[in-house]
């Protein structure tokens, strides 16, 4: 199977950065978009930015000019690049991903995965 593993959240003061991570783990053929999306209690989850294998990139409206995604196909990880941070910010941001992986020899299967989420604080 495949796992995703997020690290990075902590806690930051307001104007401050954080730089989340997350690594792909498993039998993978490939990731063809990876995500970042966030949660904050009682509301629904809301993606934050995407990035394609080709490196394509989309951002939610609320982060744009302040959040970077970029990736290393060769190591299967993904990065969110977190800049000016706002309190309301203040969320745990999931890593997400479609992968094409092989559940046995020759045999593949595409799946939707999800990290475990990592916290990230801002303070005011």
């Amino acid at each position: 199977q495949v796992q995703l593993v997020e690290s990075g959240g902590g806690l930051v003061q307001a104007g401050g950065s954080l730089r989340l991570s997350c690594a792909a783990s498993g039998s993978i053929f490939r990731i063809p978009r990876m995500n970042w999306y966030r949660q904050v209690p009682g509301h629904e989850r809301e993606l934050v930015a995407g990035i394609t294998s080709g490196g394509n990139t989309n951002y939610a409206d609320f982060v744009k000019d302040r959040f970077t995604t970029s990736r290393d196909n060769g190591k299967n990880t993904v990065y969110l690049q977190m800049n000016s941070l706002k309190p309301e910010d203040t969320a745990v941001y999931y890593c997400n991903a479609d992968v094409d992986y092989y559940y046995a020899l020759y045999a593949r299967a595409t799946s939707n995965f999800w990290g475990q989420g990592t916290q990230v604080t801002v303070s005011s």
